[in-house]
Order: structure tokens, then sequence, then C-alpha cells
């Protein structure tokens, strides 16, 4: 075959270091360009993205020849220069050191895509870890919920 056709959407979740409150409505949609920017720029597709002020949400059309950590750690690093150098926060932003990866398929996204663009009415009932956990549970993740958020 002449041509590589896929369809892999990656939804990503991560989390701030400390799962601290440290990303601001003020700058949210400043990082969130950002963020696009980033994966625009590694010639990936972002489809929607959004989170809470401990985390964030990124809907990914991803394709075949992109490592998904090699991606999230660029956009981990990347927004973290991004957010340090505007001096947004007192200190130093960090991002936690892992990530959750799930794929979907083509008929799913735009349940993903109004999940992801819904955060502020979701964790008005579930906290972030609630969330993580039932995504890993959804997917079958094996996982020790001791060690689950360790860096914390």
């Amino acid at each position: 075959m002449a041509n590589t056709y896929s369809q892999l959407y990656i939804h990503v979740v991560f989390a701030v270091k400390g799962r601290q409150n440290l990303i601001s409505i003020i700058w949210k949609d400043e990082i969130y360009k950002f963020i696009t920017g980033i994966v625009t720029n590694k010639e990936q597709k972002l489809i929607a993205i959004n989170g809470m002020p401990d985390h964030v949400h990124i809907l990914i059309g991803l394709k075949p020849d992109k490592s998904i950590s090699d991606l999230v750690r660029d956009i981990k690093a990347n927004s973290s220069k991004f957010i340090n150098d505007k001096k947004w926060i007192n200190g130093k932003f960090e991002w936690q050191t892992g990530f959750g990866a799930f794929s979907y398929s083509h008929s799913q996204l735009t349940n993903v895509i109004n999940y992801i663009h819904n955060q502020e009415e979701h964790h008005k009932t579930k906290t972030f870890k609630e969330e993580y956990i039932e995504f890993l549970k959804l997917f079958n993740v094996d996982f020790k919920n001791e060690y689950l958020f360790e860096d914390v």
C-alpha cells in the first residue's frame, strides 16, 4: 500500500504536580492555545482541550508515526516553560510525572468531546482522583491505588 491511513484518537489526561490548583481561569485559555500550538507543530490534530485548575484533558488525532509519550513529554515540558516564563505563579510550575492516555473509536468522539468541554460541570460532583480512577477501571488498567498519585 502506497499510503498510510489511520484513525487514532487518544484522550490524554495529566495533572499539575501535587494536584495543586495552579491553572488560573485568568490564563487557562492562553495555556490551552499554547498547548494547541505544540500539538499542531508536532503535526498532530488537537480535537478538544479543557480542564480544571489542577489537571488538563486533551483529545488528539494521533498519526501512527508519533509516540504518545514523546508528544505528552513535549506538551508538558514546553507548556511548563511557557507558564514559568510568564511568571503566572509564585515558585516553579510543574506537571505531575505521569499521564493517562485512553483510545477511542470515531463513533465515540462526540461523547468524549462533550465530556472534555463539560469539565466544570462534571467536577461539581467528582474530584480529579475519583475521575481518574474511574477511567482506569473503565479501561481495565491494572493499577495500584496506593501508588496512583505518589508524587503528591
